[in-house]
């Protein structure tokens, strides 16, 4: 599965991502990009990012 890369992503868009503790189920959280954590242009797990509310995990969708 291809994931997006970073250049895809900025701060200020919706995303889904996917936290360290919920990896096993693949449980998506929506919410606002705050940083970008990760910098490599691709990761193969996704870009890793903290959003508005403090959480971080990696992008597995940008959503609309």
């Amino acid at each position: 599965m291809m994931f997006p890369a970073r250049a895809d992503i900025k701060a200020g868009m919706k995303v889904a991502i996917v936290t360290k503790v919920n990896q096993q189920s693949g449980e998506l959280t929506e919410g606002i990009v705050k940083d970008i954590l990760t910098k490599s242009p691709r990761h193969p797990h996704g870009i890793k990012v903290r959003l508005e509310c403090g959480l971080v995990g990696r992008v597995q969708e940008i959503s609309v």
